[in-house]
C-alpha cells in the first residue's frame, strides 16, 4: 500500500474541526518526531496550506498533509477517528504497518 488512508470518520472531523476553528482552507497536518517511550510520537497539527515537498491526501473533502520525513515513517497508514467509547478513547488512531511496536499508553511507536 502506497500512501495514507483516511477513513470517512477521520475525514469527518477533520472538517469540523477546520470549521469550528473558521478556517476556510486547510487540513490536518500529521507527522512524526522522537519522543516518547518508544522512541517516535505523532504529532498532529492545523494546517492551512501545502508546504514544499508536502504530500497531500485528500478524502471526502477533507486535506491530510505529510512532510517528506515523516512519510517514511507513515506510507501505508490508516488515519482512522474514534468516537466510541470514554472521554479517553477518543480520537484519531493510527494503523501503521511500519509501527514494530508501541509503548503501554499508546502515545509513542517504534520502527
Amino acid at each position: 500500500m502506497n500512501g495514507i488512508t483516511l477513513t470517512d470518520s477521520a475525514a469527518k472531523r477533520i472538517k469540523q474541526i477546520i470549521q469550528q476553528e473558521g478556517l476556510t482552507e486547510g487540513g490536518l497536518r500529521i507527522g512524526v518526531k522522537a519522543g516518547g517511550c518508544s522512541g517516535l510520537t505523532y504529532v498532529l497539527n492545523l494546517e492551512t496550506q501545502q508546504r514544499p515537498g508536502d504530500r497531500v491526501y485528500e478524502h471526502n473533502g477533507a486535506k491530510l498533509f505529510v512532510d517528506a520525513k515523516s512519510f517514511l515513517y507513515l506510507n501505508g497508514t490508516v488515519l482512522d477517528y474514534k468516537e466510541d467509547g470514554g472521554l479517553m478513547e477518543r480520537g484519531f488512531t493510527f494503523a501503521n504497518p511500519n509501527s514494530q511496536g508501541e509503548c503501554g499508553c499508546g502515545e509513542s511507536f517504534s520502527v
